[in-house]
């Protein structure tokens, strides 16, 4: 080959190496050590072409043809490197194509050879010799590397039989868990949960069993999980099975699969007649392997808060005993009802409530909490209790049909489901936690007594509803100064006109 067609050939190759360089670490960063020995590729190409022309202008006979030949083969293998980059690194993770490592590192390797087979042929050198003495050669490294070897060919099989891939988790016979992080020829990367990463020889994985966790046939990646709590034989598995399972189900839980939906399960009765509860187990599937333990927490959460309102407190060990000073149950009860009390001076349906009113309903209202995520109340559902908002933040939401429309945004100290308990109305929406919230609920009884002896709380409770009712309308809507206060006076009078034939009240002009 001559000098100039030479040099431009290098000159090509040196701006394809550019060229690839640039895309690889703007679409395949990860690839970017490909790129040294590329380069690398490049300057001894370069190298070897300036060593032809110092031995030839020194007459250092057979040299100049050698590096000759020398340069031409690291500038083809320089170009395979350059279609490898391009094909297996960039082209076909665009196509979303996936090609494990060792078997491109298989069709790179056989390019190589059969590459340099062509050149030296070319070159006039006998290549059969060539090939017997690398089989010779080869047999010697086979017998003296025989354990690294089987390593290469357990990475080779693992892969080409697609028994796992990068990125799945799977579980060793000695119980450790990880992710595939990479497939290599000699051994595999496993990434645990504490972010180390395990080096298992691929012939270990070959010869031994492994479970790959949450992986089904054309099914989403999900593995079933346990969460385990204890409550005792005071309350029947029936009923704490049936409140466990309305909570999980009333709202979707991070990291846990809607189908199929968690159950409860009475999992274990007394053992040996020992233990003083029965033993349950919240079962559910989990969607993300890697926040197995973040997961597990907000499903205790959720069964907490579930057994919480219902008053089922969970299990204690029968041989407890707690030695502390405690106040009298009259100064605890004295304590919250006062700070209820002062809660709802703050919300504007109590506003024109007297001291001992509000007093007397402070001492009916009863505490539920919930977890973000979960619905408090459910469009359509029949209305048992008003619920002032405590602490945290909830969504309002309307239903129509399928679809959920967000329209108000509520943070404590609010009231919502007032319209239910009033009017006898079911649920206009359904209210969802955005965090962890406590929710104080008041029943129908709890007001009755108060608007039996006071009629006229009435008409003042429900001015406050329908404004409240009308300024929603009115964010929603395109209503004037004199239409909203039209259309408040409309449902001042139709609340009026409910509430008092839900309580049995005396019909009163507003």
């Amino acid at each position: 080959m001559s000098s100039h067609v030479a040099l431009g050939s290098l000159l090509f190759l040196g701006l394809a190496v550019v060229g690839v360089a640039w895309l690889v670490n703007r679409f395949a960063p990860r690839r970017r050590h490909r790129i040294r020995r590329l380069a690398w590729l490049f300057v001894l190409s370069l190298g070897c072409l300036a060593l032809e022309h110092v031995t030839a202008a020194l007459g250092l006979g057979a040299w100049p043809r050698r590096l000759s030949i020398a340069a031409l083969l690291l500038r083809t293998i320089g170009w395979i490197e350059v279609g490898a980059l391009l094909v297996f690194s960039l082209a076909l993770p665009a196509l979303r194509l996936r090609m494990v490592e060792i078997t491109s590192d298989l069709l790179v390797a056989a390019a190589y050879l059969i590459t340099t087979i062509a050149v030296l042929g070319e070159a006039g050198l006998d290549t059969s010799s060539m090939l017997a003495t690398s089989a010779l050669v080869g047999t010697l490294v086979t017998f003296s590397l025989q354990n690294t070897l089987q390593n290469v060919f357990g990475g080779v099989v693992l892969q080409l039989d697609d028994s796992i891939q990068v990125g799945d988790w799977i579980q060793l016979e000695g119980g450790r868990q990880g992710r595939v992080r990479d497939i290599r020829w000699r051994h595999t990367l496993i990434e645990t949960r504490d972010w180390d990463t395990l080096v298992v020889p691929n012939d270990t994985l070959l010869r031994s069993q492994f479970l790959i966790l949450g992986k089904r046939e054309n099914e989403p990646l999900q593995h079933r999980m346990w969460v385990h709590f204890h409550v005792d034989f005071r309350y029947g598995p029936a009923e704490v099975v049936r409140v466990v399972e309305a909570a999980l189900r009333a709202g979707p839980i991070e990291g846990v699969a809607v189908v199929p939906p968690p159950n409860c399960i009475a999992f274990d009765l007394a053992r040996d007649g020992r233990d003083s509860f029965a033993d349950y187990a919240v079962r559910y599937w989990l969607t993300d392997l890697a926040a197995d333990d973040p997961t597990s927490s907000r499903v205790r959460a959720r069964i907490h808060a579930a057994l919480d309102r219902a008053g089922i407190p969970l299990a204690r060990p029968a041989q407890t005993v707690f030695l502390t000073r405690v106040a009298s149950d009259d100064e605890r009860e004295a304590r919250h009802r006062t700070a209820r009390v002062e809660l709802l001076r703050q919300v504007p349906l109590f506003a024109a409530l007297l001291d001992a009113e509000l007093f007397e309903v402070a001492g009916r209202l009863h505490e539920a909490h919930f977890t973000a995520g979960e619905i408090v109340t459910h469009h359509g559902a029949v209305a048992h209790w008003l619920y002032i908002l405590a602490r945290g933040r909830v969504q309002v939401r309307a239903v129509e049909g399928s679809i959920s429309k967000l329209v108000a945004t509520l943070e404590a100290p609010e009231v919502f489901g007032e319209m239910g308990l009033l009017t006898g109305a079911p649920r206009g929406a359904d209210v969802v936690a955005m965090t962890d919230v406590l929710c104080l609920r008041l029943d129908k009884e709890g007001l009755q007594h108060v608007l039996r002896n006071r009629p006229e709380l009435a008409a003042r409770m429900s001015h406050v509803m329908a404004e409240r009712r009308v300024g929603l309308a009115a964010t929603q809507g395109d209503l004037d100064a004199e239409a909203r206060a039209r259309h408040a006076r409309q449902e001042e009078r139709h609340i009026l006109a409910r509430i008092q034939d839900f309580f049995g009240l005396d019909a009163t002009d507003p």
